[in-house]
């Protein structure tokens, strides 16, 4: 018996000190949430759209590529809905048309119209959904490389739902900054620009077939006015910043003031930028970011080398933020913000300073009103509290859980829970004790006829916290981890700690003769 007494202690013994560690050193162990730390909270919605009908315009472009090298004569490929609709020149070439399609995988061919010469390559809706999914979950990478690459500690970004992501950054010092940084698509292309058609002739209607205007932005220096001049580019893209190996920044020596970025392709993009460079001497190629122009160079001979450099006018924080992104690779949909919370740091203390408060005062409400009720046993309960409130952040710290100002809220409720099953375990011990039971009689009876309640009470609310949890969001899933973390804690505390602390006191050798309940 006695050897069992004591490896009971042996565990609480454990259990303590390995609170204690996880806890230490104190104030660097639980992360706090944006409504305490301060931060920005984002809700971003991802235009999974946009990547379906980027992908339908690469399949487009590739297919007529295809057809066109194969001596096949096409007058019409174009998107339409998630299909790629083909209008050939001949219906003669049907035959050969179709088998060519076909080689495009997770695509359905559809014959329109076969005496005409109208077919289509449509996407199937688990082409789309997979699609879609991906879209998310690549940007979801995305802007956790950014962030990363941004400094932020301790980010939260994860996936809600089937396209939105949410993204949480405490203590950040500019948020205007960072949500600069996240909504940006980052899409570098490399396109030549085709010198046939002047600007004022596109801009007059005279647009070359397969040529789009683009526009790049100056500011003048003295002036700081602003104006766009217009270029007429090639819509094919040559190159993109998928291949990009390095993105730096650097001063920009024709420009004092202002910064670039010198960038750096893989062995793939250096072995294309060197092709498109000798095919195209002579001619300027336009370096392209979101839609919007930066630069366009002339060629003046081959570039082996696999470097360049996008100029613009930029400071240094641009610059810095412009190779962030173009290393963490480009967003593959557009991300619009939805829901937008941001909290100061001042706010943030504050809310730290009430929620401490509002733990300390109803923890010493309770435990004033348990000693002054049920005396010694209530002392007991009241160590047993000081135990689970260790076990909590312990477990907090552990699981690298985060504390939220509804989290501290669920703290509070499970100090109340924790002495609610001592209550249960007490009463039924002063039953007992009415009936003129002996004390040893009474607190193996009380125990055992109060622990299917107290587990049936904790196990309802753990399921509870659970589904408040899993279909909850930020806030709510923050009362909910401590909620679920208590109650566990609470089982331990309120059943096997106090029990101990009872046997220590009123069944052991030097037991007390009379218990104070």
């Amino acid at each position: 018996m006695r050897r069992y007494l004591w490896a009971r202690v042996g565990l609480v013994a454990v259990v303590a000190a390995a609170s204690l560690w996880y806890l230490y050193p104190p104030g660097k162990t639980i992360n706090l949430g944006l409504d305490l730390r301060g931060g920005v909270h984002l809700v971003l919605g991802v235009e999974v759209e946009k990547a379906i009908e980027s992908q339908l315009d690469r399949a487009a472009a590739d297919l007529k590529g295809t057809l066109e090298q194969k001596g096949i004569a096409v007058t019409r490929v174009v998107r339409e809905d998630h299909q790629i609709t083909v209008q050939l020149a001949s219906p003669q070439t049907w035959g050969e048309a179709t088998t060519a399609a076909r080689d495009f995988r997770g695509y359905d061919l559809r014959a329109l119209d076969q005496a005409g010469g109208r077919f289509a390559l449509a996407l199937p809706d688990r082409e789309v959904r997979r699609i879609a999914d991906l879209a998310v979950r690549q940007g979801v990478e995305t802007i956790r490389n950014r962030i990363d690459q941004f400094g932020v500690a301790e980010p939260t970004i994860t996936r809600q739902g089937e396209d939105r992501i949410l993204v949480q950054l405490p203590g950040i010092q500019d948020p205007e900054r960072a949500k600069a940084l996240i909504g940006k698509t980052a899409l570098l292309e490399f396109k030549l620009v085709d010198d046939r058609a002047t600007p004022e002739e596109a801009l007059a209607g005279k647009l070359p077939e397969g040529d789009e205007v683009l526009y790049q932005r100056r500011v003048d220096k003295e002036t700081k006015a602003e104006t766009k001049v217009p270029y007429v580019v090639q819509k094919k893209t040559l190159l993109t910043g998928a291949e990009l190996n390095r993105a730096e920044v650097t001063a920009d020596p024709n420009s004092p003031g202002n910064w670039q970025v010198a960038i750096e392709f893989n062995t793939v993009g250096t072995r294309i930028f060197g092709e498109v460079t000798e095919q195209n001497v002579g001619h300027r190629l336009a370096i392209i970011l979101d839609g919007s122009l930066y630069s366009a160079p002339r060629i003046n001979e081959r570039i082996p080398g696999g470097r360049a450099v996008i100029t613009g006018q930029f400071t240094v924080d641009e610059a810095r933020d412009l190779a962030i992104v173009l290393r963490a690779g480009a967003l593959p949909a557009p991300v619009r913000i939805l829901e937008e919370r941001t909290v100061g740091p001042s706010l943030g203390a504050d809310s730290i300073r009430q929620g401490v408060l509002s733990v300390l005062a109803s923890a010493a409400a309770v435990v004033l009103f348990m000693i002054a009720y049920y005396r010694v046993s209530g002392l007991i309960a009241d160590i047993a509290l000081i135990l689970n409130v260790l076990i909590l952040l312990a477990a907090m710290a552990a699981f690298h859980a985060t504390l939220t100002l509804p989290g501290i809220a669920g703290i509070v409720l499970t100090i109340g829970m924790a002495v609610d099953a001592n209550i249960l375990i007490f009463e039924r011990i002063r039953e007992e004790l009415r009936l003129g039971k002996t004390v040893r009689s009474s607190v193996d009876t009380g125990f055992a006829r109060a622990l299917r309640t107290v587990i049936d009470t904790h196990v309802t609310v753990l399921v509870t916290a659970t589904i408040l949890y899993q279909f909850g969001t930020g806030a709510v899933r923050g009362f909910a981890v401590s909620l679920a973390i208590g109650v566990a804690a609470s089982l331990f505390t309120a059943v096997f700690f106090t029990r101990l602390l009872f046997d220590l006191l009123y069944m052991g050798r030097h037991r007390l003769e009379r218990i104070s309940i």
